[in-house]
């Protein structure tokens, strides 16, 4: 069975206060067509996927967990949990995953994130950190962008939680920086 490649990726780590955000974002999606959605949003083991399930729900688009193994489908939105990456196989992208260890982030943003760095030749690559405690998702965020990846996180005013998103500001070289509705705009321009 063939599966479509994606030729876009757009990559959203989020922590505290995401989940509203990131319902917001999805719902207000066109139909997806050659983007892929992966995201990462820290959530207690096992919470994952009702989240995936409430996104679900009056929602056009093709939600799922990423499994050990699963191709990447353009069109697709997929939810990491533990340590997660990207990997390309022949011309597939391909999901591996293993539970996160004790004390560490579920998911590792930096995990997910950086593995698709090497990519930045192959896909159009959209980075979005979004509200959260920490620094989880800063290295591998300013990575992609130092690859070539478009990179945007949110204003200090937009943020619930003004961790994350203040280090990516201090951290990353022409981040882009703007309120969760003008993140949404700039995500469904990117997905046309």
């Amino acid at each position: 069975m063939k599966h479509s490649v994606p030729s876009k990726l757009v990559l959203i780590g989020a922590s505290t206060g995401g989940p509203g955000q990131i319902k917001k974002i999805i719902n207000s999606l066109p139909l997806l067509v050659n983007t892929t959605i992966i995201i990462a949003q820290h959530m207690v083991s096992g919470f994952m996927p009702s989240f995936a399930k409430r996104l679900k729900e009056n929602s056009q688009h093709k939600i799922s967990m990423a499994q050990n193994d699963t191709i990447v489908e353009a069109g697709h939105i997929y939810l990491c949990e533990g340590f997660t990456t990207v990997v390309k196989h022949d011309s597939q992208f391909i999901f591996k995953y293993k539970p996160a260890k004790d004390n560490d982030y579920n998911p590792d943003i930096n995990a997910v994130f950086n593995s698709c760095v090497a990519f930045t030749k192959d896909v159009e690559i959209y980075c979005v950190i979004l509200t959260g405690i920490g620094s989880d998702g800063v290295n591998a965020c300013k990575q992609l962008t130092l690859n070539g990846a478009k990179s945007i996180t949110e204003s200090e005013k937009s943020a619930i939680v003004d961790g994350m998103p203040c280090r990516v500001r201090k951290e990353v070289p022409n981040i882009q920086v703007s309120d969760i509705e003008e993140i949404t705009e700039k995500i469904k321009e990117f997905c046309n």
